[in-house]
């Protein structure tokens, strides 16, 4: 080959290389970039650090165990006869991996039982915890529950199948806390933030609740449908006894302003009375515990409550709750 010759391929060469290495090191100055927005606007938060603060590290993985329940109760009066209802929904436990990144997350999760064919009910969870506003939302279709059944002296046992009872429940609540700069609902639920010192806060929420059951026998055929939309406030507080630890909890009752209840049994409606004090409540309970420099465990759990009715007629109480037991570590 010709020195010509040989300049022209090594010209070709170094264009052929070039073009390879163009989008390799375009894909890398975007992320760059991605990085670099997601690094400032995560550190650039109106926080008092001398009672919150972000981790130092960008990535955070976590394991948990996550275990939720539901009770129904009724009670009241029917024909002269005073009766009680109590039914539990099947247990769901679950378990979840979760990445991080500069705060968002992907989780994975699954359900042993589920896999097995032994949880044939379906949930769903979704949870936002930010300084100043939040939420939470849970789903739960359930066929399976566990109870008992009393009509004055006499006294059942309810074991439910996939056809006998069905109920449908959405739960709600978004939060707004005054004093987000001192107190973090995320350091205790989200472990996106560190509380380093106690700090508590006046809270205003807004709840909701649907609900759709059915309960069918070879008798009776019982239809209800629930809506209810409540507006109070409420106090949390972030209690720090020594380094690494902190104690959460918080209440907020809020009273149903909007109610629509249709309930029929066997195609005859029922009449539910208002009573005060009618309530959605939305508790929070969180035990946080820093174990060195990048490692965390804990346990949480958020408990919903809603009571509508008269039990001098018809009165309805109703309680989901979900716990959770965690692991993680920060990189």
């Amino acid at each position: 080959m010709t020195h010509k010759g040989c300049n022209i391929a090594l010209i070709v060469i170094i264009l052929l290389v070039g073009t390879l290495q163009s989008p390799a090191q375009n894909v890398y100055k975007f992320t760059e970039r991605i990085d670099s927005v997601l690094t400032v606007k995560y550190f650039n938060v109106d926080i008092d650090t001398n009672y919150v603060i972000r981790p130092s590290t960008k990535w955070t993985l976590k394991g948990r165990l996550n275990v939720s329940g539901a009770i129904i109760k009724t009670e009241g009066q029917k024909n002269g006869n005073h009766y009680e209802s109590e039914l539990k929904a099947d247990y769901k436990s679950t378990l979840s991996v979760g990445v991080s990144y500069l705060g968002l997350t992907v989780n994975i999760s699954f359900n042993p039982a589920k896999l097995l064919g032994k949880y044939r009910d379906f949930e769903l969870f979704i949870q936002s915890y930010k300084p100043r506003i939040g939420f939470d939302i849970s789903y739960q279709d359930a066929h399976n529950f566990q109870g008992w059944y009393k009509v004055g002296n006499a006294h059942y046992e309810i074991i439910t199948n996939n056809d006998m009872f069905k109920l449908r429940t959405l739960n709600a609540n978004i939060y707004y806390v005054f004093n987000h700069r001192r107190f973090s609902y995320p350091a205790a639920l989200a472990h996106n933030y560190i509380q380093r010192r106690s700090a508590g806060s006046f809270i205003i929420a807004v709840s909701g609740q649907g609900q759709h059951g059915n309960v069918k026998s070879d008798t009776t055929n019982t239809d209800f449908k629930m809506t209810n939309i409540g507006i109070g406030a409420g106090y949390g507080y972030n209690y720090v006894p020594a380094n690494g630890w902190l104690f959460h909890l918080s209440a907020l009752p809020t009273f149903i302003v909007y109610s629509n209840t249709s309930i029929t049994f066997d195609n005859t409606g029922i009449p539910l009375k208002y009573l005060f004090p009618e309530v959605i409540i939305t508790a929070r309970g969180a035990i946080v515990k820093q174990i060195g420099r990048n490692k965390f465990a804990g346990f949480s759990m958020v408990y919903y409550f809603t009571n509508i009715g008269d039990k001098s007629h018809l009165y309805i109480d109703n309680q989901k709750w979900l716990a959770r037991i965690y692991f993680g570590f920060r990189l």
